[in-house]
């Protein structure tokens, strides 16, 4: 595993590289072990295409938490056809029927965050277990809570265990014109909700269109104070990049 003070020096080499160089290096260091997790935002589409176009054969994972847009459904497929490669998806232990006989129904409506973990985090926790490398396709741009993020991070995944995990932004630089331009101009297969006025899109109860000008995020959770569904936020940052 990477220590903090080769993190620090990649992050700062990497800011100004491509993110296929990025990714490459993230192949040779960790093989098997690195993958691309992704929710089929744009940034997730141009990140799976440059390892294509690289030959880079990361594995590729979703979060299927059972509440999603049949559009975003239909997109793994078309997504997995269009590759040439099948799209791991992390399902929750309890279905939505079975998480509303424990917890009441719709639970979104009353405690996302719980929801948002037994349906996202704890799923996601059992994947990471197994690599050294997760690669995300986070932008800056995105939202404040995101706009500080390295390419290289290093978090506590295991404590006890005392074991980390390199999270990868190989996308941290990337503007939503850039992304969407690189979309439009490979012809990758996307979510018509986008053309919706849907800028970022979750599950189907907690996201709602979003006017022009607001932040990408902006149509998350509206009425609740939250930002962030937990996968993102669960682990210790071993290295804040701010100081």
């Amino acid at each position: 595993m990477l220590t903090s003070t080769e993190v620090r020096s990649l992050d700062q080499r990497f800011d100004s590289l491509p993110a296929e160089e990025i990714l490459a290096w993230a192949s040779k260091r960790f093989g098997s072990r690195a993958a691309i997790g992704t929710s089929f935002q744009g940034a997730g589409l141009v990140m799976m295409h440059l390892a294509r176009q690289n030959n880079l054969r990361f594995p590729v994972f979703t979060l299927d938490t059972g509440l999603l847009f049949q559009e975003t459904i239909d997109l793994q497929k078309r997504l997995e056809d269009f590759f040439g490669y099948k799209i791991e998806s992390l399902v929750p232990d309890l279905t939505v029927e079975q998480q509303a006989e424990a917890q009441g129904p719709e639970l979104w409506k009353r405690d996302p965050d719980l929801c948002c973990t037994v349906r996202k985090v704890l799923p996601l926790q059992n994947k990471l277990a197994e690599l050294d490398c997760w690669i995300t396709g986070l932008r800056r741009q995105q939202s404040d809570t995101r706009s500080q993020i390295g390419i290289v991070e290093l978090y506590v995944f295991d404590e006890t265990a005392g074991r980390d995990i390199v999270k990868l932004n190989p996308m941290a630089n990337w503007s939503r014109e850039a992304v969407w331009n690189y979309i439009r101009d490979h012809k990758i297969p996307y979510n018509p909700l986008h053309d919706l006025g849907y800028h970022s899109i979750g599950c189907r109860p907690c996201t709602v269109k979003t006017a022009n000008g607001d932040n990408e995020r902006a149509g998350r959770w509206t009425g609740f104070n939250k930002v962030e569904c937990g996968i993102h936020t669960f682990m210790s940052k071993k290295i804040d990049f701010q100081i």
